[in-house]
């Protein structure tokens, strides 16, 4: 069948390492939507730092945020899951435990909030680097459990790859069904990402309402990412492609592989499956 949504991850697909978008991809992105594809950007990112990408791409761009939280559709906001504050207190008070530093997502509008009750430590670059970014974004409070009373959209841990693999089975242990968890690694740099979302949520949970909202099937979809975070979106797709800049461990779930976020490859699979 021909495709006729296509959705894709941003960072490190269609995003080279400078945060740019090359001509290429946005000439095969120009030319798919000629052809009636419809494209949505699915993504782990705030809506206020996927909005600086969709100034390249035009107004009115869905979005799926928070690796499938938040669904923002013509600007307004089509649903949030968020965390329920109790689990969120205990996902903080395990991360303390392991010696993690928590991270709130907040604003469940698309407000972008970052949350935190203390200075990041330096030797911790991830979350310098990530915090550095958005500081037009970030509360810093006293502390975390005493200013918690909302629900957060998730919480998350950023730091020394290692680390963060440890804290998985510490929440699993801990929270049990309570929690979904969403794993964003960078082997070549060492450092990942863990997410503490509500049960359920999930990239592909999020494209799979789309599709059912606007009548694309499976079959018509084509979905294209490169961290464990979009597994379940590439599953949910006709065809799900894994960029070959993704963790080498991805390569061997099964799924094709493109070239990588430096070679195009999100143009690479436009010219092969949409514009022939």
């Amino acid at each position: 069948m021909a495709i006729r949504l296509l959705a894709l991850d941003i960072d490190g697909t269609l995003l080279r390492g400078d945060k740019s978008i090359s001509a290429r991809t946005l000439e095969a992105l120009a030319a798919a939507a000629a052809r009636g594809v419809r494209l949505v950007l699915v993504t782990g990112r705030r809506l206020p730092g996927a909005r600086k990408v969709t100034r390249a791409l035009g107004d009115g761009v869905p979005l799926v945020l928070h690796n499938g939280a938040l669904i923002v559709v013509d600007g307004e906001v089509l649903r949030c899951r968020p965390l329920a504050r109790d689990t969120a207190r205990a996902a903080i008070r395990l991360g303390r435990q392991a010696g993690a530093h928590p991270v709130l997502h907040c604003g469940l509008r698309g407000e972008g909030r970052l949350v935190v009750d203390a200075a990041v430590d330096p030797a911790n670059t991830l979350l310098a680097y990530y915090l550095g970014r958005s500081r037009e974004d970030l509360v810093v409070v006293d502390d975390l459990l005493a200013w918690l009373d909302e629900d957060p959209i998730q919480v998350m841990f950023g730091g020394r790859l290692a680390e963060m693999e440890t804290l998985v089975p510490l929440m699993t242990d801990g929270l049990g069904g309570a929690v979904h968890l969403e794993r964003t690694v960078y082997p070549h740099e060492g450092v990942g990402i863990l997410d503490v979302m509500t049960p359920g949520v999930n990239k592909g949970e999020a494209l799979a309402l789309l599709q059912a909202r606007w009548g694309y099937t499976a079959a018509e979809t084509m979905a294209i990412g490169d961290n464990w975070n979009d597994r379940e979106m590439l599953l949910q797709a006709g065809i799900g492609y894994v960029m070959g800049n993704a963790d080498p461990a991805m390569h061997r779930l099964g799924l094709p592989v493109l070239p990588s976020n430096e070679e195009d490859g999100v143009a690479v699979a436009i010219d092969r499956h949409v514009l022939g």
